[in-house]
């Protein structure tokens, strides 16, 4: 029987996936149930990005495959408004790639910026 073992990082330079990035930078600052992650998510970007359940949920699996999330404990005091939210926080290796990948996108913006794309002050 091959046991599949999750990895311990992403590897750094690896681009994520959009919505891997929006889903890191909602856990970046504290931890948060599924909801909590899609209402950061539509906030951070003011409603531009949606991240739907079924994608949020496959994707907090895989990242935690990737050691980049872990479940957790729900916060002291948190009280559900029904069921038995599951909540999750951002790794070690989570942040580092979520560090990385907000590098590239500045790269992208400082080059957007040289082309003239972008003024100096946006």
């Amino acid at each position: 029987m091959t046991v599949s073992r999750a990895r311990t990082s992403f590897t750094p330079g690896t681009p994520l996936p959009d919505h891997w990035f929006h889903i890191l930078l909602a856990l970046a600052d504290d931890s948060r149930h599924g909801l909590g992650i899609i209402q950061e998510v539509a906030a951070q970007t003011d409603g531009r990005v949606q991240v739907w359940p079924g994608m949020l949920y496959l994707a907090l699996k895989r990242m935690n495959e990737e050691g980049l999330v872990v479940g957790t404990e729900a916060p002291e005091g948190f009280v559900a408004g029904g069921g038995r939210p599951r909540f999750y926080r951002i790794t070690p290796a989570g942040r580092r790639a979520c560090t990385a990948e907000a590098d590239r996108h500045l790269r992208l913006v400082n080059a957007a910026r040289a082309k003239r794309v972008l003024r100096k002050d946006a």
